[in-house]
């Protein structure tokens, strides 16, 4: 679980960092192509930690954000997609904190803290 939640991270700044990047030297579509492609690395993510069921207790701050994102995404037809163009890069943000508190404040061994 550590690994997977490690590599999610990693992966999810290399992306943020290297669209946020691309777009302001290109200036073009790009940006909306790393909403996506974000996007979906973070849906898959989710989807991992559901059936894994990682950090998915009721009440928990996953479990409230995968709600949020589910709602979102699946009122896209009827106009959310506005309301994601706005928000989508403040989420993908929040999911990032989200796994980094995960794992290196939920997961630390009480060891860990003694060093």
């Amino acid at each position: 679980m550590k690994k997977f939640k490690t590599i999610d991270i990693y992966i999810s700044i290399v992306l943020i960092v290297f669209f946020l990047i691309l777009s302001l030297i290109k200036r073009n579509s790009t940006f909306f192509v790393g909403y996506f492609v974000v996007g979906a690395w973070q849906v898959i993510s989710m989807i991992v930690h559901v059936v894994k069921k990682w950090f998915t207790q009721k009440g928990g701050v996953r479990f409230v954000y995968h709600w949020i994102t589910l709602i979102s995404l699946v009122t896209i037809p009827i106009g959310s997609f506005w309301i994601l163009l706005f928000t989508a890069p403040f989420m993908a943000v929040f999911y990032t904190w989200i796994c980094y508190k995960e794992i290196y404040v939920k997961m630390v061994r009480p060891l860990d803290q003694l060093k």
